[in-house]
């Protein structure tokens, strides 16, 4: 009988075991199944990420662009898929705007591509009609996020930037602590966007300015300098505006811009309407603190001509002697019928708001 016994108790553990094996058996096929339907499916993406830019890159130079790189490497697996361009170079001839760096990197989640962060290196070169800006700054990088769909409209975006030097054809330098950038769609709004910048710690490319009329020079650095406004495009920003058409400003709703430099202090907020052909129409309410200084720093940059900064003077300092506070400024500066007024003084013509 004992022997009856431990031999149905060695059956069953045999049966037991032959049980496991068959079950650990399963999970290793299921395993290796899944590791090589991952591995196609990373090597897929791969694939597609490496045509993608190849194209995009191609029909920017059927285009006129100068766009190319030296090497592109796609890694990353299994989890993400991270391209590497080196000494990318894009210029586009019809604005005149070029871009140069040492290399560019987009990372992107495998089983999230339209979550993507971008980085920069420490030094970059941009180009425009005007002048050449080197740029060094440290730890550049920006958050992008899309819709999951073919076109890609984009959701939100935040840049984010440390210490940083610009420096221009003449060795004129600006620098700034820390940057901070934001783009998120209005809800309700398939083409809206609301901006936000800021800038921290910003020190200007200019001398000191002695003799001002708020007692002595500038502080080198800027206290505030933000701006907050929603804009209503005419399309969505998607993959189309790279590659065809960039979408079209056609409601500006500056919610407030502003500048604070020791006791100078600018502040613009309001609406502009934009029409197809990118003249604005509408209201900004300027307000300024110690406004003959800003006029003169101006002047000074070269920004309006020794002429017209007079005539400027003279109808400012009417408007704020009205006002009752000679040092402060509280106008409308208007848009209508192609040109500008800041109160009762003309500027000239408005200028086109078109992205090209």
């Amino acid at each position: 009988m004992l022997w009856s016994f431990l031999l149905r108790g060695s059956k069953h553990h045999v049966a037991a075991r032959t049980t496991r094996g068959r079950r650990v058996k399963r999970l290793l096929i299921i395993i290796i199944v899944a590791g090589l339907g991952w591995s196609a499916y990373w090597y897929a993406a791969m694939i597609g990420t490496r045509n993608g830019f190849e194209a995009w890159f191609e029909a920017r130079r059927a285009e006129g662009w100068q766009a190319e790189y030296t090497d592109l490497t796609i890694r990353g697996f299994p989890n993400r898929v991270d391209a590497t361009f080196e000494r990318p170079v894009l210029a586009d001839p019809e604005t005149g705007l070029a871009w140069s760096a040492p290399f560019f990197q987009i990372f992107a989640l495998s089983y999230r591509p339209n979550h993507i962060i971008a980085a920069w290196p420490e030094t970059q070169r941009l180009s425009t009609p005007l002048a050449h800006y080197d740029i060094a700054s440290k730890e550049m990088r920006a958050s992008l996020v899309t819709e999951a769909t073919p076109t890609l409209p984009l959701e939100r975006m935040n840049l984010v930037a440390g210490a940083m030097a610009i420096t221009t054809d003449d060795d004129a330098i600006t620098t700034l602590d820390g940057m901070q950038a934001a783009v998120t769609r209005l809800p309700g709004a398939p083409s809206g966007y609301r901006f936000a910048v800021n800038a921290d710690g910003l020190t200007p490319a200019l001398p000191d300015r002695a003799g001002l009329r708020t007692g002595g020079a500038l502080p080198r650095r800027l206290d505030a300098l933000r701006a907050d406004l929603e804009v209503e495009f005419d399309t969505a920003w998607d993959l189309s505006a790279l590659s065809e058409a960039r979408p079209q400003p056609r409601r500006i709703r500056l919610r407030l811009a502003e500048a604070r430099w020791g006791q100078l202090e600018l502040k613009l907020a309001g609406t502009l309407d934009v029409d197809r052909n990118g003249r604005p129409t509408g209201r900004l309410t300027v307000k300024a603190q110690n406004w003959r200084d800003i006029l003169t720093l101006a002047r000074d940059l070269g920004w309006i001509g020794p002429t017209w900064g007079t005539r400027l003077e003279q109808g400012l300092a009417l408007v704020a002697q009205l006002s009752g506070n000679p040092e402060t400024l509280d106008i409308p500066l208007d848009f209508t019928a192609d040109r500008v007024s800041l109160g009762p003084v003309p500027l000239g013509p408005a200028p086109v708001l078109r992205l090209r």
